[in-house]
């Protein structure tokens, strides 16, 4: 697509600014109120361009406000096309192909389970704060000398001695 091509980027970004703004001020068609273009792409042969557009809908009537969005779309294609070669100044018009774009409201979904996962976060931190070692908080056992007794005290020095005396019997 216009990755490549940095005229087919120049073209691409240009339809976009031209065709947002006809639909606010050319078209007064109610059916496209709400409707973003959010990325356009054009071929690197400049023949066919590819308008992704979302729009923001009333609760519970996406679907029927998309629907005429897209059918208003479809019927001011030529309109459009006209205007895009106007303002252009392009020899060659390319073909105007729209394409609703999914990504806005998936992102709006994937916003949302963040938010649960976060509230769920901040349930489990708060119920850490209060929690409590079902048994003692060391279960380790440690070897700790009794009352008084140093535990490198005599055993170092005999266990030598032996040592030695096992050396002197070898000889």
């Amino acid at each position: 697509m216009a990755g490549t091509n940095p005229r087919a980027a120049r073209i691409a970004a240009l339809i976009q600014r031209v065709i947002a703004s006809s639909i606010e001020t050319h078209l007064h068609d109610k059916r496209l109120k709400n409707v973003t273009i959010t990325e356009v792409r054009v071929t690197n042969d400049l023949q066919h361009a590819r308008i992704f557009w979302t729009q923001l809908g009333h609760e519970g009537r996406e679907d029927g406000e998309r629907n005429r969005a897209k059918q208003a779309l479809e019927q001011a294609k030529g309109r459009l096309r006209t205007l895009v070669g106007t303002k252009a100044g392009l020899r060659l018009t390319p073909q105007l192909h729209f394409v609703y774009d999914d990504v806005p409201g998936e992102a709006t979904e994937i916003e949302d389970i963040l938010v649960m996962v976060r509230k769920r976060d901040e349930e489990l931190a708060k119920s850490r704060a209060n929690a409590q070692y079902a048994g003692d908080t060391d279960p380790y056992k440690h070897d700790e000398p009794e009352d008084g007794e140093d535990l490198e005290s005599d055993d170092t020095e005999s266990s030598y001695d032996d040592y030695e005396d096992s050396y002197e019997e070898l000889d």
